[in-house]
């Protein structure tokens, strides 16, 4: 590994920027079975980011997510407020967008993969956890705002194109539609 420890930002609950706590003593995290680490280096911020972190996911919240506003919802159930419907657990590191490059792999993978320019799919299909279909990178598992991450392989997937890493990070939820890869069109 190329470090025990990584700086990052969790968030600890439901509610406003207060939730958030940037930390320095994060353990990095070893990639599993079919999975890679990734060293980070854009993480780009979006409304699914937000709306969870404020609650508004929660089937108990009808309102618009500006009245959740910067304090997020008083009346959210932790047991419903992910993206999915699936129960969060806390502490969360969130990020759904980023680009970075694969520093490790785990058992089952090729090693030639350590290296490689990736994005990560953003919404994944989910088979175990029914009813629901699919789990969002950064609201049901951790995510990008980290010096690192781990995700499945399956999902992680290689780019080769000019564009600056800044750019490839604000665009990944647009990149890949219903589980195919499109970046190729647009890089």
């Amino acid at each position: 590994m190329p470090i025990e420890h990584m700086a990052g930002v969790q968030l600890t609950g439901h509610g406003g920027i207060e939730k958030l706590e940037y930390r320095t003593d994060i353990p990095v995290p070893i990639p599993g079975e079919g999975e890679v680490l990734i060293r980070v280096t854009v993480a780009a911020i979006k409304n699914t980011d937000i709306n969870t972190r404020i609650g508004w996911y929660s089937k108990a919240v009808t309102a618009d997510p500006e009245a959740g506003g910067a304090d997020g919802f008083e009346m959210v159930d932790n047991d419903d407020a992910s993206w999915s419907g699936i129960p969060l657990t806390f502490p969360r590191i969130q990020g759904a967008d980023a680009c970075g490059y694969i520093e490790a792999v785990g058992k089952g993978l090729d090693p030639t993969r350590i290296g490689e320019r990736v994005l990560v799919q953003t919404i994944q299909p989910h088979r175990e956890a029914e009813p629901f279909s699919c789990i969002t990178f950064g609201s049901e598992y951790d995510g990008s705002f980290a010096q690192y991450t781990v995700a499945k392989s399956e999902f992680t997937h290689a780019i080769n194109c000019d564009w600056t890493d800044a750019e490839l990070a604000s665009v990944p939820c647009r990149l890949f539609d219903g589980g195919k890869h499109a970046a190729s069109r647009v890089c």
